[in-house]
């Protein structure tokens, strides 16, 4: 049940100036993305700001990216929640609306014991038919899902198929990978490690470079699988500067700041994300002209 190889886009949400979700404007980003090679849309995950999404706008973004992209590549929707229930019922109407999988997010705040997280993510994939990605960022929701629980989902949830791994700790992608020994998906959370991680068994990327340089992480991840490693080893050193810019704030501040100064018009955050700060937007610039992304 393999969702994709390659590298996803977790792409950012627009809004309109009196803060709606810009529909339009999505549609203009999901054609670049597809037009330079993303192998995956991953639509209302952290980068697109779900936490401050309505589940009505939540569900309604979902629906137009199934509809936009029009089956040319998978589109994986993020319905995680720290709520059990809610996490359900937004997994339910996404498979509804045709996604091809889920990107579940451990629960924050609330922060459950590994039998926890096991029998949560057990509910919500049971509860579907879909494949499952589990999505572990333990620096933003304070809880990590250990390899002993990422492979014993594996082995008992048919449909929980991969991880988007952002714990950082390359130690513990090792141990899962040989834990799990090819019975799950790695895809890599940070786009400063997509080689060490490719490197490890890894299959891809989810990532937030890809809002604005989509061409450039394709092809990190395409020509790494193809066995040219050199090639992908230079790329993925290259990008480190831009990759450091687009995470001197939270996600997603610089890069829908980035995608502003590329013509994008995807408009502002919703609070309590606020603008970016003038000494970090002009470290981002530097970055950016370094990169060779016009502004």
């Amino acid at each position: 049940m393999s969702i994709f190889k390659g590298a996803a886009v977790a792409i950012v949400t627009p809004f309109t100036e009196d803060n709606r979700v810009n529909f339009d404007k999505l549609g203009e980003l999901i054609e670049y993305q597809i037009a330079n090679e993303t192998d995956c849309i991953v639509i209302c995950g952290t980068t697109g700001e779900a936490s401050t999404l309505t589940h009505e706008e939540h569900l309604e973004t979902i629906q137009y990216t199934v509809k936009k992209v029009n089956g040319r590549i998978p589109v994986i929707a993020g319905t995680g929640s720290n709520s059990t229930d809610t996490a359900i019922y937004l997994s339910q109407e996404a498979e509804k609306m045709g996604v091809d999988g889920l990107l579940l997010v451990t629960p924050y705040y609330n922060k459950a014991t590994q039998r926890g997280l096991f029998e949560h993510f057990k509910a919500i994939a049971e509860s579907v038919s879909i494949p499952v990605v589990l999505y572990n960022v333990p620096g933003r929701t304070g809880c990590n899902i250990l390899p002993e629980t990422v492979v014993d989902l594996a082995k008992n949830v048919k449909n929980i198929v991969g991880i988007k791994e952002a714990s950082g700790d390359i130690s513990q992608v090792a141990k899962l990978a040989h834990l799990a020994n090819g019975e799950i998906d790695i895809y890599s959370g940070n786009d400063e490690q997509i080689v060490p991680l490719l490197s490890l068994g890894a299959v891809g990327v989810i990532s937030v470079l890809s809002n604005v340089a989509p061409k450039q992480t394709h092809d990190i991840v395409a020509k790494y699988l193809e066995g040219d490693v050199k090639a992908s080893t230079k790329m993925q050193l290259e990008a480190i500067p831009l990759v450091e810019a687009l995470f001197c704030e939270v996600n997603p501040i610089p890069v829908k700041t980035a995608l502003n100064l590329m013509g994008y018009q995807v408009g502002e955050l919703r609070r309590p994300l606020t603008k970016m700060e003038e000494g970090n937007q002009n470290k981002l610039k530097q970055a950016m002209e370094q990169y060779g992304i016009k502004m």
